[in-house]
């Protein structure tokens, strides 16, 4: 008897190990991001018919590649790819800054309902203090330097706002308010450009500004932290006063500190966010003033200066206290070898490390154009490994943690368009517990429903029917559907038994 109970205790232990396993192998939720940006100049000459069939391209292909956010570049230098009233068209959009598209669109709105219609998040991605890129030779007359130059700092022949004038944390929120109420998007977005990146023997002259407002600070650092910190907790209370299901979240640069300069730093010996770019990222998920965060670790395992498996396991140890995705760069991932087979390259090393890690809870892929075109083999992986299944995104539960109510109403009709599953969107009392997606799962007879295992997912959809695939009317399924909120909170299932 005894040996017996041993060996079902072993049984099930092992049991378990497998069903964590398969957990970290597949998570039903896990962020799942790509950046497309626009300082690269890809679609600069191209004519609208050619940008949005681009967009739509790559949209299709990273859907296929399971990504369900996309971070898309909607304003690079006080400029504008969507209707502003305060800042210019960008020259990264139609080659000369102030000069409209034509015909006329408007990326953003373009993006947002082309990422909907396939499931994915659209966060629009700012640069909160550039002005003015090396690149831009004329500033538009609608630019807001042409309007108040005493705002900005010229910094290795770029242009910034001065982030020590109230004026400028003001203006920012203003751009940020307007973009949050006037679009549909799921998230502002910004990356790791703070104070500029130090060129060595230049010096930022913010002099002028330090005189009037660094009153009560003993060095120049401290009050430049304190600047970038106000604008953070102001740019956070702005968007969720505007509507408080738009989330908010930061792509710094990927250290931190060294431990050098903080005994509670990283064993890395590279550039900081909190010396160099004044950016103290800890501060702003400790005090819940972003809603997620994704550092940016490009380096390579086993990197001298800035080791991945040492950023990624310091990350996911200190900065918990809101979503923790990881920024990868595709490029380099690609061509660096794995340290144990030298024969592959480090994707399968770098996924191993984010999985096993609780409190990484997925990534963003830098950049979406090296995903689309498969570099290394980068996207067949996706496929056929770490993006098999659908993911719902992750929660937010310090936002909101009411789950929409069931859909009713699910019952199955002949159309003239085939066998449809049809339901009903469940009442609401308001915008944040309105079901804005479905999720349907696909059950053979004789299974049970577990919602936890994304392989049954068939479809995250907005529309309220899924065509099903119809044989010959002798097998039996179930098909369960559940509501998901903007918030991605899950709702409990309604379920329909069918024969296909």
């Amino acid at each position: 008897m005894k040996f017996k109970t041993l060996f079902i205790s072993i049984l099930l232990g092992c049991l378990g190990i497998f069903t964590v396993s398969a957990q970290q192998r597949y998570p039903k939720r896990e962020f799942r991001g790509a950046w497309i940006q626009c300082v690269n100049g890809q679609f600069q000459g191209m004519s609208t018919a050619q940008m949005k069939s681009s967009l739509i391209s790559q949209l299709n292909s990273l859907q296929g590649a399971g990504i369900n956010a996309i971070i898309f570049q909607v304003r690079a230098e006080a400029d504008a790819l969507y209707r502003s009233s305060f800042e210019p068209w960008s020259r990264f959009l139609t080659g000369t800054q102030g000069v409209a598209p034509s015909p006329s669109w408007d990326p953003l709105q373009f993006m947002i309902v082309e990422c909907h219609k396939r499931g994915m998040e659209l966060h629009a991605w700012i640069n909160p203090y550039r002005a003015k890129t090396k690149g831009t030779s004329v500033l538009s007359l609608k630019h807001p330097y042409v309007k108040h130059p005493e705002l900005f700092v010229e910094y290795d022949g770029q242009l910034y706002f001065d982030p020590g004038y109230p004026e400028s944390r003001q203006y920012i929120c203003k751009i940020v308010k307007d973009i949050v109420t006037r679009y549909d998007v799921d998230a502002i977005h910004m990356d790791d450009y703070f104070y500029p990146y130090p060129n060595p023997g230049l010096k930022f002259n913010d002099d002028v500004s330090f005189a009037a407002y660094g009153r009560g600070f003993s060095n120049r650092a401290d009050w430049r932290r304190y600047n970038v910190d106000v604008l953070i907790k102001e740019l956070h209370q702005t968007i969720h006063a505007c509507k408080p299901w738009v989330k908010f979240g930061v792509s710094p640069f990927g250290i931190y500190r060294n431990k050098k300069s903080d005994a509670n730093g990283s064993a890395t010996n590279g550039l900081q966010n909190y010396d160099d770019l004044y950016a103290d990222i800890l501060m702003w998920v400790n005090n819940g003033w972003v809603d997620y965060n994704i550092p940016q670790i490009y380096w390579e395992i086993g990197h001298r200066a800035a080791d991945y498996d040492t950023l990624i396991r310091w990350w996911a140890k200190n900065a918990s206290a809101r979503p923790l995705y990881i920024g990868q760069d595709v490029l380099r991932t690609v061509s660096k070898p794995d340290l144990q087979r030298p024969e592959h390259n480090q994707m399968m090393a770098k996924y191993r490390l984010q999985r096993s890690l609780p409190t990484v809870q997925g990534s963003c892929q830098w950049y979406a154009a090296a995903v689309v075109n498969n570099v290394g083999g980068y996207r067949d992986m996706l496929v056929s490994e770490y993006h098999k299944y659908p993911a719902l995104m992750p929660t937010s539960p310090f936002i909101d943690d009411k789950a929409p109510k069931k859909v009713r109403k699910v019952k199955d009709v002949w159309t003239e368009d085939g066998f449809i599953l049809f339901w009903t969107e469940p009442k609401a009392e308001d915008e944040m517990d309105r079901a804005v997606q479905y999720v349907v799962y696909r059950f053979n007879r004789n299974e049970s429903v577990n919602l936890n295992d994304p392989s049954h997912i068939v479809a995250i959809t907005r529309n309220t029917f899924y065509k099903l695939p119809y044989e010959n009317g002798k097998t039996k399924y179930r098909y369960v559907v559940t509501a998901l909120d903007r918030l991605h909170n899950e709702s409990k299932p309604a379920s329909k038994k069918l024969k296909l």
